[in-house]
């Protein structure tokens, strides 16, 4: 599956957060002791969020060869599910070595998609008692399934929208420009740096442009993220401009002392500094 799905695994924090309120009601509902959401990688299945009655059974991260898996069974069904009352007893999951690692009886798991109908992972509970579970058994874990999907959508969509949020434009060669719109809370910030410095040495940019003219100044600070961004950048060997400064920034921030000591150039806007740098724009005839 996964080249559908670049988020690590603390980026699912909706998912993770919400399942723990979903594993007490299955543990109820089904009576079961260990409940568990998988997601498919390439070449392994891996625990993404757990719940473990007494012993802990199924620890979080915990990751086994997709081949080996009752999830493999799960996904392989055409139904989307895969239930035995005993898995040390069962012809074909007798014979996987997690079942003897784990020495769980009762189990039962279905598939779990995102809103497209893409394969995530599974959504599993299991017993160290034998467990039959009916059809309605099957279809309450389903529709339990049916509301993680919209968690995991809310995930993808937080995640694709963070990138949306650092608008990192390439002018020509050797020469960025990053263009900062609204407010930056810590969470974006931290994307902010980490995504632009990857870039940076990625790209192997020799200038950056950093534009603040449609920055939100929050709470009456000034972001530190955009000093941390500088700084880092000059650390790099990076030639940093600060552009777009508005005077309402200006008189607000005239006794910051970390962004009046910053070591970049500042210009009233990114034209400017393009021309500092050498670079022109021709308008075509």
């Amino acid at each position: 599956m996964s080249n559908e799905y670049n988020l690590k695994t603390t980026d699912f924090s909706s998912l993770i957060a919400v399942s723990k309120k979903l594993f007490e009601i299955i543990h109820r509902r089904l009576n079961v002791s260990t409940t568990y959401i998988t997601r498919r990688g390439e070449t392994a299945m891996t625990v993404l969020s757990s719940f473990n009655e007494q012993e802990e059974i199924i620890p979080e991260g915990y990751s086994v060869e997709y081949s080996g898996t009752y999830c493999r069974l799960i996904l392989t069904n055409p139904d989307d599910v895969m239930t035995t009352m005993n898995l040390t007893k069962d012809e074909i999951t007798k014979q996987l070595e997690v079942t003897d690692q784990l020495k769980v009886k009762g189990f039962l798991g279905v598939s779990l998609f995102d809103l497209e109908g893409n394969v995530f992972g599974t959504l599993c509970v299991m017993d160290k008692e034998e467990k039959e579970f009916d059809e309605e058994d099957i279809q309450f874990l389903k529709s339990m399934a049916d509301v993680l999907s919209h968690l995991i959508e809310l995930d993808q969509t937080k995640y694709n929208m963070s990138y949306l949020n650092v608008p990192i434009i390439p002018i020509t060669k050797g020469i960025s420009i990053l263009s900062v719109q609204g407010i930056i809370d810590q969470s974006r910030g931290e994307k902010i740096l980490q995504t632009v410095l990857n870039y940076a040495s990625e790209e192997h940019v020799e200038h950056f442009l950093l534009d603040v003219s449609g920055l939100i100044i929050l709470d009456g600070i000034f972001p530190r993220t955009i000093i941390e961004l500088a700084q880092a950048l000059q650390l790099m060997g990076i030639q940093t401009f600060l552009t777009g400064v508005t005077p309402q920034i200006a008189i607000h921030e005239v006794d910051n002392q970390p962004l009046k000591h910053l070591n970049v150039k500042t210009v009233s806007n990114p034209e400017t500094a393009l021309k500092y740098i050498g670079f022109t724009i021709k308008k075509s005839k």
